[in-house]
């Protein structure tokens, strides 16, 4: 007879040390072009045509419509209540009123800029549109263009400040007199007079930005900045605020909510007035603002600020509180950003004007996007890891291509694709992505592109911690 020996129970299997949860990126802030070790996880070393618009989530841009093309070059873009004018390098200036284009004037010069700016004053029964170019200075009245009387010869920009118009040519501003918008040499020693004032900086330079608020008058030169107070000649003052910053010419200024923005040659600052202008919010996006060309425009809506730094490409800042994020947008050229009736206008360099919409295709054509990310990394970056699981939460329409890429380097452009993902229109769809080429390494980024609408919630990922070594 065999004896028989029972079998011992076996001890309950032991988890493999060392297996971390799953680390979720689901608050998505948008580009950070410091250290891409050191920068937090949701933010992204590289981007193209995404926004945060839905933030938390990352979503491809708004698209945009041709409402016209003129030309080959936007020259100025203007508004006269709900009209939106237009002046290109055909030499003509053109109003839209919502649903067809008249040209209200010929003859024009094809490549000096306009500056705009409305006003009534005592003299004209309703408000005009009024434009200059440092060659002519024209009104609109609401029907047809003609001359403004009286503008000092040379005037190149305009803006409005304490019921007088204000222009500026070479180092010198003129305001015309109280009311009255074509007196601009009325000097009878009242407080109604016209006023004028050379503009001395340290280099010499003239003035290449001007703009009226409700409190004072602020004079950009490329090096310099400017402010007028005031109410009447009489106690017109000027007072010099920095002789390092200056602007890089009057369309590279717009103000949301009070505070100026400012394009330099080096940088975008904040400029809320009576204090020294501060890059502190744009030094999260210097690696893009490098060799900006003179060029530069920008514009804003209640949300978002936009800046042209480059040839085709727009750095876009989220200012609403809690988001502050940074976006780049590509494959758009602007000379001119005009905000009416709550819609962004663009006038571009290939002398079409286009429409912001909520269209998720720019002029009929779906828009490429990618972004990628940081390289991931454990919280020791000599401790060794294994990659276990890679996946992505998005809302991938039908229509959209979307494809992954690893890439096992901190910067540059050595990406494997390693998968590809057809949109199925389903509202929010997981995406596995296959790790086996990067399964042991201690660097890797992720970068995804696409085209046509796209909607990313999430990314995570699942690693197991190794030895130090």
């Amino acid at each position: 007879m065999v004896n028989y020996v029972p079998r011992g129970i076996p001890a309950i299997a032991e988890p493999l040390p060392g297996i971390q949860e799953p680390i979720s990126i689901r608050q998505w802030q948008g580009l950070n072009t410091f250290d891409p070790y050191s920068i937090a996880e949701s933010q992204l070393t590289d981007m193209s045509n995404m926004s945060t618009s839905d933030y938390p989530a990352l979503s491809v841009r708004t698209g945009f419509s041709v409402l016209g093309t003129f030309g080959s070059r936007i020259l100025g873009m203007g508004a006269w209540k709900s009209e939106l004018h237009v002046i290109a390098n055909d030499g003509g200036w053109h109003r839209w009123n919502g649903s067809t284009w008249t040209t209200l004037l010929t003859g024009l010069d094809t490549s000096a800029e306009w500056s705009f700016t409305v006003f009534q004053g005592d003299e004209w029964a309703d408000i005009n549109l009024i434009g200059v170019n440092g060659i002519v200075a024209k009104r609109y009245d609401g029907s047809t263009v003609v001359d403004l009387a009286g503008v000092p010869a040379g005037a190149k920009y305009i803006t409005t400040y304490e019921n007088r118009m204000w222009v500026a040519f070479k180092n010198e501003i003129r305001a015309c007199a109280l009311d009255q918008p074509e007196k601009w040499d009325l000097f009878e020693g009242t407080d109604e007079d016209s006023y004028g004032r050379v503009i001395e900086s340290t280099r010499g330079e003239n003035v290449n930005m001007l703009n009226g608020s409700l409190t004072k008058l602020t004079i950009g030169m490329p090096n310099s900045l400017h402010e007028l107070y005031g109410g009447v000649p009489s106690s017109f003052v000027t007072k010099l605020i920095t002789d390092n910053v200056g602007v890089l010419n009057n369309k590279s200024v717009s103000a949301q909510d009070g505070i100026m923005r400012i394009i330099d040659q080096r940088a975008i600052y904040d400029y809320a007035g009576g204090n020294l202008p501060n890059q502190e919010f744009s030094q999260i996006v210097g690696g893009y603002l490098n060799s900006m060309d003179a060029n530069t425009s920008s514009g804003s809506d209640p949300d978002l600020m936009y800046f042209r730094t480059h040839t085709n490409e727009i750095m876009v800042y989220d200012s609403r509180t809690g988001v502050g994020c940074w976006s780049r947008w590509t494959n758009i050229d602007p000379t001119f950003f005009l905000l009416l009736d709550d819609v962004m206008y663009i006038g571009d360099s290939l002398g079409r004007v286009l429409k912001l919409d909520s269209s998720t295709n720019d002029a009929g054509s779906p828009v490429s996007w990618s972004f990628t990310t940081k390289p991931f990394t454990n919280p020791t970056m000599s401790q060794r890891q294994r990659w276990l699981k890679l996946w992505l939460y998005a809302e991938i329409p039908v229509g959209t291509t979307i494809n992954i890429y690893l890439s096992t380097t901190k910067d540059g452009n050595d990406f494997t694709l390693v998968h590809t993902v057809t949109g199925s229109g389903s509202k929010v769809e997981r995406i596995i992505i296959p790790v086996r080429s990067v399964v042991l390494e201690n660097t890797v980024r992720v970068k995804i592109s696409g085209t046509g609408s796209a909607k990313i919630h999430e990314l995570v990922r699942q690693i197991r911690q190794l030895s130090l070594f």
